[in-house]
């Protein structure tokens, strides 16, 4: 793909990055990009490994498959970094995200030597304080955001409201709670993205 952004994410069955993945296709179709948002699928359960992809591009995709070189990766669960190789054909130009309470230089010796772009964000921690438990897609959605620069900063905001508000419209406290929790995980990352 030659304009666009390549998004690979990890995580495990029941912690949303499926649904992370899905929602970010969404929320990109909405301002106006061109978009694919898709699960790889295998024998899913709660816990096991899984894979989930996003194009987005301002130009129509005309590729339809899985993702070898992504500019982005996002490690929804740290625990993934001992058993499965995250960096695979990820561009030297590209990053990766991993949510941990570590720091950056914790998690570098577990990257296969990648030399890239290297951001942490603790999305339990965030989501424990937002919506009381740990639901981790809603920072690592945000975080996604906020280091691949894909959309600006309000529009995401502005349609990730209206999406949940259409999702949770029976469930005030949760749309206040992802809200927090988005606006916390670009706090939390400014540090980093201006160093």
């Amino acid at each position: 793909m030659s304009q666009g952004l390549e998004i690979r994410w990890h995580g495990r069955g029941g912690q949303g990055a499926k649904t992370a993945a899905l929602l970010l296709a969404d929320v990109a179709f909405k301002t106006g990009a061109f978009v694919q948002g898709f699960p790889e699928y295998g024998p899913e359960r709660m816990g096991a490994p899984i894979t989930a992809y996003n194009r987005i591009s301002r130009e129509e995709i005309r590729v339809h498959s899985n993702i070898y070189t992504p500019d982005l990766v996002v490690v929804v669960d740290e625990t993934l970094l001992h058993s499965v190789d995250v960096t695979a054909g990820l561009k030297e130009e590209g990053a990766i995200i991993i949510n941990t309470p570590g720091t950056r230089e914790d998690v570098i010796p577990l990257l296969n030597g990648y030399k890239g772009r290297v951001y942490t964000v603790d999305a339990r921690k965030i989501s424990v304080e937002t919506l009381g438990k740990n639901f981790p897609n809603s920072p690592m959605l945000a975080a996604a955001v906020a280091v691949s620069g894909v959309m600006d900063k309000e529009a995401f905001i502005r349609e990730m409201r209206t999406s949940y508000e259409h999702k949770f419209a029976k469930k005030p406290e949760v749309i206040e709670g992802n809200m927090k929790a988005l606006t916390m995980t670009f706090e939390a990352l400014s540090d980093q993205l201006s160093a």
